[in-house]
Formats: C-alpha cells, sequence, structure tokens
C-alpha cells in the first residue's frame, strides 16, 4: 500500500531541530525519554502567538496545551506527564493520546464483518477499550515530520498498524495532525487501508482550564450542541437506543458540571461517561462549549464527528503528573469527538468500517478564549 499523501506540505523532516514562520509561529524539539523498548521519544513545541502545545512521539500524545487567561497569563490547561516514562506507566489513562484504531468500547471484543468474527483483547470489563492492550494507538511510537502551511505550526505523526494487530483486519496507514493558527489548535486524522476494517480516532485529552493539577472541574461550565445520547448496559455499552436528554444529562443548555453529577455516582458510569448525539449538520460545526468563570479562559470544540464523549474524570485517583502535582478524582474533563461507541456492532448508528480505496478522516478544533 502507498503512504498517505501529505495532508500540509512538508517543510522539513523530524531531524529538523527548529522552524521559524514569522515572529508568532515555530516548532522547537526536545528529548523526551526513552521508551521501555528502547527507542528514544521525542518532544516537539508548536508555538502560534498567544497559544503552545508539546505533542511526544510516543501515541502521537498531546502533552501540554498553554493558553492564557484573562490577565494574559499562559497555563497548562491539560493532564499529563514530564517524559515518556509516565505515558509508559500505569499512572496514565490515556492522558492526551490518539486513541484507537477505534476509540471507546466494542462490545466482548469481538465483532463480524464480511462472515468473519473478529476477537479483540478484553481490557475493560467484559470489554474492548480504545483499541487494545499492547499495541493500540496510544501505545506505539509514530514517525513524525514537522509541517508548514504559510505561518501555522504544525507536525504530522504517521504509524502502520499491520494486519491483525490487536486483532483488527487490514494494514492500516494512519496519520494525526497537530496544527495551529488563528482558529486555535487542530486535530486532523485521515487513514487508509488494505481491508474493511473498523476505525474510530479521537484525541483523549484531559481538560481543566484552572490549570492540571488544579483539586476539581467540577467547578466548570458545559453547554453541549446535543439533545440526545445513546443510553448504555451496565457496562456502558450503547443498548442501540438513542434517547433524549434529561435531568443531569441535558447539557444543551449551559450548566455547572458539578451541579447534578452527584445524581450519576451510583451508576454504572460513576459520573459523566456518555456518548451525546450531536445536532445534525455538515462539515465543522460547534459541539461544545467548556468554560472557567474564575480566570476567563474558555474552549469550544467544533467538529464534524457525529458524537462527543463526556467523561468527567471519574477513575482519576491521585496519581502524580507534570511537575509531581497528583490529579484528583474529577480534576479534569474528556471532550471526545467520535462515532458513536461499539458502532460496529450497532447496525442503525452510522458506520465507522473503512472500505479500501477510500480515505477515513476526522477534523476537531478547539478554540481558545480568555474573556
Amino acid at each position: 500500500m502507498k503512504p498517505l499523501a501529505l495532508s500540509l506540505t512538508a517543510a522539513c523532516l523530524a531531524a529538523c531541530s527548529s522552524m521559524q514562520n514569522d515572529s508568532t509561529a515555530s516548532v522547537s524539539q526536545r528529548p523526551f525519554g526513552i521508551r521501555q523498548d528502547g527507542q528514544p521519544s521525542t518532544l516537539w513545541t508548536l508555538r502560534a502567538k498567544n497559544l503552545e502545545i508539546d505533542v511526544t512521539d510516543h501515541g502521537a500524545t498531546l502533552v501540554a496545551v498553554r493558553a492564557p487567561d484573562a490577565a494574559g497569563t499562559l497555563g497548562d490547561v491539560i493532564l499529563g506527564f514530564d517524559d515518556v516514562s509516565g505515558y509508559q506507566s500505569e499512572a496514565n489513562q490515556y492522558f492526551g493520546c490518539t486513541t484507537g484504531r477505534v476509540c471507546n468500547r466494542i462490545a466482548k471484543g469481538q465483532f463480524t464483518l464480511d462472515g468473519y468474527t473478529y476477537h479483540l483483547a478484553i481490557n475493560n470489563g467484559p470489554n474492548h477499550l480504545h483499541g487494545g492492550k499492547e499495541r493500540s494507538l496510544d501505545k506505539v511510537h509514530w514517525q513524525a515530520e514537522v509541517l508548514s502551511r504559510g505561518n501555522q505550526p504544525a507536525i504530522r505523526f504517521t504509524y502502520r498498524s499491520p494486519d491483525g494487530e490487536e486483532g483488527y483486519p487490514g494494514n492500516l496507514d494512519v496519520a494525526a495532525i497537530y496544527r495551529l493558527d488563528d482558529d486555535g489548535l487542530h486535530f486532523e486524522y485521515e487513514a487508509t487501508t488494505d481491508q474493511r476494517t473498523p476505525v474510530n480516532l479521537t484525541n483523549h485529552a484531559y481538560w481543566n482550564l484552572s490549570g492540571e493539577g488544579s483539586k476539581t472541574v467540577l467547578d466548570h461550565e458545559l453547554q453541549i450542541d446535543a439533545d440526545l445520547y445513546t443510553p448504555t448496559d451496565d457496562t456502558l455499552i450503547p443498548t442501540g437506543a438513542i434517547s433524549e436528554v434529561r435531568g443531569p444529562l441535558d447539557f444543551s443548555k449551559r450548566k455547572v458540571i458539578g451541579e447534578r453529577i452527584e445524581q450519576l455516582t451510583a451508576t454504572a458510569a460513576m459520573g459523566y461517561d456518555h456518548n451525546y448525539v450531536l445536532r445534525e449538520g455538515s462539515g465543522m460545526r460547534h459541539a461544545a462549549t467548556l468554560w472557567n468563570l474564575a480566570n476567563g479562559r474558555r474552549i469550544d470544540v467544533v467538529t464534524d464527528q457525529p458524537g462527543l464523549q463526556f467523561y468527567s474524570g471519574n477513575f482519576l485517583h491521585g496519581q502524580l503528573g507534570k511537575g509531581g502535582k497528583p490529579y484528583p478524582h474529577r480534576s479534569a474533563v474528556c471532550l471526545e469527538t467520535q462515532h458513536f461507541p461499539d458502532s460496529v456492532n450497532q447496525p442503525a448508528f452510522p458506520s465507522t468500517i473503512l472500505e479500501p480505496g477510500q480515505t477515513y478522516s476526522a477534523r476537531t478544533l478547539i478554540r481558545f478564549a480568555n474573556r
């Protein structure tokens, strides 16, 4: 199979130590430690105007996002670790990674395609979660290229997932692009395959607009452009129904996250861990807004995907992250743009099957504001 065509124009390879487009846009790099397999990992810093991000080739992972508050002070607003060893430790809960081949859950770790039943790793109760145990996309080393499009700093990670990896069919060529521009932070995913196979990619950043290491995210406010969601069974697998959001699940209007969360503590989700069915529309459209009124930071999530998984950090347990800061229970949220969970086993859901000769594409934009 031919490699994926470049989505952006390559300016230099990963060996380049820096790129300067203008006075406000740049890319630099430094070592990020040694993986357990002996492979060195690299961290790239992308800067554009008043926004900076760090990304690494381990799991094509977003490591840091430094955004200004109302006073103009930059603060890191996502959870993560200081080097690659943290991302290979038990403390890591998919922080900032590219998640797949199929993000979210697949019931009982199996699906049938073209008359053959494929068996995947069981790593979340009785189910398959986020692509598997050992060679899911968050755990592998990706190749990197620094890219340029005018004054937009960007980096493109690529990986070939071989036929049978984690039980999935087909050789899958995947690209994950992080790009900054005047609009904000772009996540761009592409994939091609030589066999029919399910694909559903997302970024798994944990957001706290007070700054990573803050004690809670329950004081943030959230609005989601969804009137429907996909109810689940006790193992968080969709039942196949699509129902109206009601009570504590209703974020169709702006609400404080912690205002009603305790109504869900005794449920299987143990808080918020729900797939919202975004309002229909073509192309990129607004999906959600997260506010921190105390410091003025806000993010808007814009996507071309049909769903958004809202997760309230219910399994964070005080593990130590960047600078030795603890990450307490419910101290960050995930807003994962996606196709619906278990779509490969749910014929009424939008299909996640990628055909040979087609190109999978998924786009998400995070817009930042500080007032």
